[in-house]
């Protein structure tokens, strides 16, 4: 802690957070949706100046800012787990029974992280530097959850 810190200085505000919301994806969002609803492709974006690969995808490079969102690029369903976080609080709106961990997943060939489950590995045991690959929902999604989580290769 630090030494000019007080817990006298610290209130408890009480309040109620709206879960789940409507997100609303955009036209470039909504192609990498239906992609993975439809043809359970994972689709990136690519931009022509510097090369950089963003998924999820996004209408504009952040590095160069330019309109990039017509340089789609198909990757494939493997990567590898750069970070994670062990979930283990319940909550109705969460997308697992805890504890489970939620994960950013470069895939091979993208230059941003996913974030993702991550399942079928002991919570107790997952490290960065793990090799994954994304496992398909049964029944197609019109979200994020096309992907139903991404498993140890």
């Amino acid at each position: 802690m630090h030494p000019n810190f007080d817990l006298s200085d610290c209130y408890t505000i009480q309040g109620k957070l709206a879960l789940p919301y409507t997100y609303f994806a955009g036209s470039v969002g909504s192609i990498f949706l239906t992609t993975l609803r439809d043809r359970r492709k994972i689709m990136g974006i690519k931009c022509h100046t510097c090369g950089k690969v963003f998924v999820p995808p996004r209408q504009t490079c952040e590095r160069c800012l330019e309109d990039i969102r017509d340089q789609w690029v198909e990757l494939g369903d493997t990567g590898t787990l750069e970070n994670f976080t062990v979930v283990r609080y319940a909550d109705r709106h969460l997308p697992r029974r805890p504890p489970f961990v939620l994960g950013l997943i470069r895939l091979d060939g993208a230059d941003t992280p996913l974030l993702h489950l991550v399942a079928g590995v002991v919570v107790d045991r997952v490290a960065e530097g793990l090799r994954v690959r994304a496992v398909f929902a049964a029944q197609p999604e019109n979200t994020i959850l096309g992907i139903d989580h991404f498993q140890p290769l």
